[in-house]
């Protein structure tokens, strides 16, 4: 009696711990209902897939935006001007400090060397895409106060706060334009050289783009290099930290290199021809 009372106890303790039956946790065992039918849907492949009646069986599909003769979405709001040149605006996917002090401290990007677009493309993590009207990368603050390197980098765009951040650790910034062809180039730099054909010349900025980079506060690469001195010790007093002095610095040729407003890639000139297989450059004559 005993051994029956423990396995009654077991079974309604069981029972206590299981959910109620309902409609929702009802199914029939595995296998136990079959389909007498064969073929699609619920006609039992008499129809094909095509379904009933009209142009429906017919798979005779409507246009993109035929609304079956109402008044279509396109045509009831013609205009909205804020989108205006929407598809023609640059865009400048961005990259934070924190991204980029991630790749530095994984050995992604190489400090001793200057940095730029094919540079951070050829890290693996970053991907730049011409054809969608991505002219480059803007770098933002995020991370601000955990960035520690020191480096020279090119970007597209940068606020005050990143141009601190940067000058403060003894580092060199800029922002440069780079026309959609010097842009394909630097993406994917093999697949361009592979092609034979020689380097071409960066192209100048367009016309609402001429202020920006023409201005000493953005680091512009058209910008009045004096000025630029002048504006990195305004910055350093606004932001309440020493300048350090880069002609001091045992990196000062690295810190110094700059692209000419006509170069796209570092140590090469336009005109020069990159043979990859047998790993020559052909200059042109000058």
């Amino acid at each position: 009696m005993a051994h029956l009372r423990e396995t009654s106890d077991k079974a309604l303790k069981l029972l206590r711990t299981l959910p109620r039956v309902q409609i929702g946790n009802l199914r029939p065992n595995p296998n136990s209902k079959q389909n007498d039918k064969r073929g699609r849907a619920q006609h039992g492949g008499d129809k094909h897939g095509a379904g009933n009646k009209g142009s429906g069986q017919r798979q005779n599909f409507m246009r993109l935006g035929y609304e079956t003769g109402n008044q279509p979405f396109y045509l009831r709001f013609p205009y909205e001007p804020y989108y205006k040149g929407h598809h023609m605006k640059r865009q400048y996917p961005p990259i934070s400090l924190l991204q980029l002090q991630v790749l530095i401290d994984t050995n992604r990007i190489d400090i001793s060397h200057p940095i730029d677009i094919s540079t951070l493309c050829n890290s693996g993590l970053l991907k730049l895409k011409p054809a969608e009207m991505e002219y480059g990368f803007q770098l933002t603050d995020d991370g601000l106060d955990n960035f520690q390197a020191k480096i020279n980098i090119e970007v597209q765009h940068a606020s005050e706060a990143v141009i601190a951040a940067i000058e403060k650790n003894g580092g060199v910034i800029r922002t440069a334009y780079y026309d959609p062809r010097s842009l394909h180039m630097l993406a994917n730099p093999k697949k361009w050289f592979q092609k034979g054909v020689p380097i071409p010349s960066r192209m100048l900025p367009p016309q609402d783009a001429v202020d920006y980079y023409t201005n000493p506060k953005n680091r512009g690469y058209l910008a009045n290099p004096e000025e630029i001195s002048q504006d990195r010790l305004v910055l350093a007093q606004k932001y309440g930290y020493q300048l350090p002095k880069i002609e001091d610095d045992s990196a000062y040729d690295m810190l110094s290199t700059a692209k000419d407003p006509r170069q796209v890639f570092f140590g090469l000139e336009p005109g020069w021809l990159i043979n990859i297989v047998d790993k020559t450059i052909i200059k042109r004559k000058q």
